[in-house]
């Protein structure tokens, strides 16, 4: 009895070791299997390395202003009798704007002018008996010093009767209407804007390292965010004489054709002043590049034929200018980059090219 049971222990041992034994092997199989499988390969666009020659610049920020603007606002208090204009619509210098209540001061202004035409009575009448010594010289100076008193008084109410018919005091485009029929309105209340917009300014400022190699009349060229891609040329019109002991930057202003009112004030813009020949560059699609805070980067591609491998480098960009990155530092001509697909990527991993599809010249952004 008991070598039996000794015979079933032991055929046990040996069938659930072989199958323990078996699952280890298959387990130890897979587990080499996998580490040798490699990732499959990334699809990605790719670009090469160009030299261009770029005329020399320096570029700045700023900041778009109307060539003439401001916001209307009543100069003397008053209700608002009439509206002589719409919202964002164009106007005429001395076109009405808002005429104001002036009944009141019309009424008073014709109790003035019967006093006047009264004392210019008097003192005609006085002057004319002057010479029959009727009446003193004191006299006639009297009546000579209140007709001009009414004279003046009547010039006064005049000059506020005037006030009360707001105008546009230069042609331009109007904003939004700030204020209503009937309303009373405060001197100083604002009605509505007024700007001028052909030729519109851009106030920016460059180090003041740059300040050989500007002057009055260069070529400047803008970009702003509505129209990416779309450069808008002016010219320098002006360059401050004074260097800003804050940031040591010199303010300069350009002056832009806008007739078709594209530009707006207060647009922000891009700034490349064109100060002289052409430069050698390295460039990029912007899509190429991938902006860090840490420093801008690309992925490089390695290899021949199917067995292409990327490798991030670090480098150092510049202009930007139609879509394209000057390469200061970190690649040479001819080199070959990633254009898109960037964020499935990791140094070493296998790519596969296809430029079937041209990616925009946008910015990767980390």
């Amino acid at each position: 009895m008991i070598k039996r049971l000794v015979i079933v222990v032991v055929a046990l041992g040996i069938l659930f070791g072989g199958i323990f034994g078996w699952k280890a092997f298959v387990g130890h199989q897979m587990r080499k299997a996998i580490a040798a499988a490699k990732p499959p390969a990334v699809v990605v666009s790719s670009a090469r390395v160009e030299e261009a020659r770029w005329q020399a610049s320096v570029t700045s920020v700023g900041s778009l202003r109307a060539n003439q603007g401001v916001e209307i606002s009543a100069e003397v208090a008053g209700t608002v009798a009439a509206i002589a204009f719409e919202s964002g619509g164009r106007i005429a210098a001395g076109d009405l704007l808002v005429q104001l209540d002036a009944s009141k001061e019309e009424a008073d202004l014709r109790s003035l002018e019967a006093q006047l035409e009264l004392a210019r009575l008097d003192y005609d009448r006085a002057r004319s008996l002057l010479r029959n010594t009727a009446v003193s010289q004191s006299q006639l100076d009297r009546a000579k010093s209140v007709l001009d008193s009414l004279a003046a008084q009547v010039d006064a109410q005049r000059a506020t009767i005037a006030k009360k018919a707001i105008r546009a005091p230069f042609q331009g485009e109007l904003g939004i209407r700030q204020i209503d029929l009937g309303q009373y309105l405060s001197a100083g209340s604002e009605i509505v804007t007024l700007q001028s917009l052909d030729p519109i300014l851009v106030d920016f400022t460059v180090p003041e390292r740059h300040l050989p190699v500007l002057a009055v009349g260069q070529q400047v060229q803008i970009e702003v965010a509505a129209f990416p891609g779309k450069p808008f040329v002016g010219a320098v019109t002006a360059i401050s004489p004074k260097v800003e002991e804050a940031t040591r930057n010199v303010p300069l202003r350009a002056t832009l054709a806008n007739a078709d009112g594209r530009l707006r004030p207060g647009m922000f813009a891009r700034v490349a002043v064109l100060t002289g020949g052409l430069d050698r560059v390295l460039t990029l699609p912007r899509s190429a590049i991938s902006f860090f805070p840490y420093g801008d980067s690309v992925f490089v591609i390695q290899g021949e034929g199917e067995d292409l491998v990327v490798e991030r480098r670090q480098v150092t960009t510049g202009r930007i200018r139609e879509g394209r990155v000057e390469i200061v530092e970190g690649l040479s001509a001819g080199d070959h980059v990633v254009s898109a697909g960037q964020l499935k990527l990791r140094s070493g991993q296998q790519i596969r090219i296809d430029n079937s599809v041209v990616p925009p010249s946008g910015v990767t952004r980390g």
